[in-house]
C-alpha cells in the first residue's frame, strides 16, 4: 500500500509538472511571438523613413556657433561641406593640436587623458563611427576608455569603453549584423525573423492540437 501511495503521488507530481510546463510554455511562446512580429517590423522598416526624414527639404546653408578653448567659432555647412572661422572676426581656424585635444578631454570629462593619436580612416565595425578626422584620446581607466575629440570643433564625439565593446558585440549577435554592427535592416535578420515567426506560430498551433 505504501508503494502504491508513493507511486500515485509521483504520478500526480509528474502530471502537475507536465501541465505547468505546458501552460507556461504557451504563455512564453505568445510573448516570443509578439517579439518576433515586432522584430520583423523593425527589420523591414528603416527608422529614418519611420521618422519621416524623407519629407525634410535639405537646407541650403547651416550655421553653428560654439566655444573652443575660449575662442568663439562659427561652423558653416554648405552643400555638405563644413568650414570654420572665428566669430565674429571671420579668421580662418586651424585644427586642434594633440595637446589641445588632451586639454579639452580633461575639461569636458571626468577622465584623466594619457595619449592622443589622429584617426583618419575607419574600418567596418570600428568603435568610432563618426566624422573624420578625429583625435583618439586614451585614458588611465581600467575599463579601457577612449575619448574621441573633434579635429576642428573639439566636440566629444564618442566615449568608448570595454563595457561598450561588449555591448556592441552582443548587439551585433542580436541583430545578426556581424560586420557593421548597427544595421538592423540586413537581409540575414529579415530572413531569420520570418523563419522565427513560422516557428512560433507552428509551436502555438501544436499546443491546441489534440493528440
Amino acid at each position: 500500500r505504501i508503494c502504491t501511495f508513493k507511486r500515485t503521488n509521483l504520478m500526480k507530481t509528474k502530471r502537475f509538472v507536465r501541465n505547468f510546463h505546458r501552460y507556461l510554455s504557451i504563455f512564453v511562446s505568445i510573448q516570443l511571438l509578439l517579439w518576433t512580429i515586432s522584430g520583423i517590423y523593425f527589420a523591414y522598416n528603416k527608422i529614418e523613413l519611420v521618422r519621416g526624414e524623407q519629407y525634410r527639404l535639405p537646407k541650403d546653408i547651416e550655421y553653428r556657433i560654439f566655444d573652443r578653448l575660449g575662442t568663439s567659432v562659427i561652423e558653416t555647412i554648405e552643400e555638405g561641406k563644413k568650414t570654420y572661422q572665428s566669430y565674429p572676426e571671420g579668421n580662418v581656424i586651424e585644427p586642434l593640436t594633440k595637446e589641445e585635444a588632451i586639454k579639452i578631454t580633461a575639461q569636458k570629462t571626468t577622465l584623466n587623458p594619457m595619449e592622443v593619436s589622429l584617426v583618419t580612416e575607419l574600418y567596418p565595425g570600428a568603435e568610432y563611427r563618426g566624422d573624420l578626422p578625429v583625435y583618439k584620446v586614451t585614458t588611465d581607466t581600467k575599463d579601457g576608455i577612449n575619448v574621441y575629440v573633434g579635429y576642428m570643433t573639439g566636440d566629444i564625439g564618442s566615449i568608448r569603453s570595454d563595457s561598450w565593446r561588449i555591448w556592441d558585440f552582443l548587439w551585433s549577435l542580436h541583430i545578426m549584423d556581424y560586420r557593421e554592427r548597427d544595421n538592423i535592416n540586413n537581409i540575414l535578420l529579415q530572413i531569420l525573423s520570418v523563419l522565427a515567426l513560422v516557428t512560433s506560430v507552428s509551436g502555438i498551433t501544436l499546443f491546441f492540437v489534440k493528440r
